[in-house]
């Protein structure tokens, strides 16, 4: 890499040969350097967290362990909206569709897989997410207003509301999820797809990290793998 960057600082001075196939070896040199320096960066810094149902993501995270002893902080993502689908609505426009709430209840069971009896549950306010908490849990979950601003949402919010050893999920919008995301060091991280869940657990210094993400889809890989 030192090579490379005595290369620019050449061409930088004006010192380069003035053979004009030196000049190209030289140049195509510095180029694969700086593109070896992205990525390795991109290998580094992944784009979003990775994906807990992949492999064995979700025990090298130790979050099986870490939700037993009530340690762990769960952001989901509401339901399919209905007033950006072409699908039947569960009820009013602003709410989600009756797709987006069997999806939910889906997630909902496989949540209660992990046992619930030390977790609490809180959501936004809106018509979507109170739809989507009451789909996830079987009964109407209570609402706080401040889960709504996701402009000022941070993961220091978050885990004001977090008992010790209880988990906590949370039923929220994709602009709160990112800006946690880019928070903890996530600034380009995909969209939150709808009942995705972002997993956050403390790590040896009681820090709250992000663990990574399950999907709708990724709860029934978990399933069949610990089914085997």
């Amino acid at each position: 890499m030192r090579d490379h960057s005595n290369v620019l600082l050449a061409l930088r001075a004006g010192k380069l040969p003035r053979n004009r196939h030196t000049v190209r070896v030289l140049l195509s040199a510095a180029a694969i350097g700086v593109s070896l320096l992205l990525l390795t960066g991109y290998t580094y810094w992944p784009r979003s967290p990775i994906a807990l149902a992949s492999g064995e993501n979700m025990n090298r995270a130790g979050l099986y362990a870490s939700w037993k002893k009530g340690e762990v902080v769960v952001l989901v993502r509401h339901g399919e909206r209905c007033d950006r689908s072409d699908k039947e609505c569960l009820g009013p426009d602003d709410g989600i569709t009756r797709n987006g709430n069997q999806v939910s209840a889906e997630v909902g069971r496989s949540l209660s897989q992990l046992g619930l009896d030390q977790t609490d549950v809180i959501a936004s306010p809106s018509t979507r997410t109170e739809q989507t908490a009451a789909a996830l849990f079987g009964h109407p979950v209570a609402s706080q207003d401040w889960l709504f601003d996701c402009e000022k949402m941070n993961l220091g919010r978050v885990m004001a509301h977090k008992a010790n050893d209880r988990n906590l999920v949370v039923v929220t919008h994709s602009g709160c999820i990112g800006q946690i995301e880019k928070e903890q060091g996530y600034p380009h991280a995909d969209n939150s797809e709808y009942d995705s869940a972002v997993f956050i657990s403390l790590d040896k210094r009681s820090r709250p990290v992000i663990r990574g993400v399950l999907n709708p889809e990724g709860w029934k890989q978990l399933a069949m793998k610990e089914g085997k």
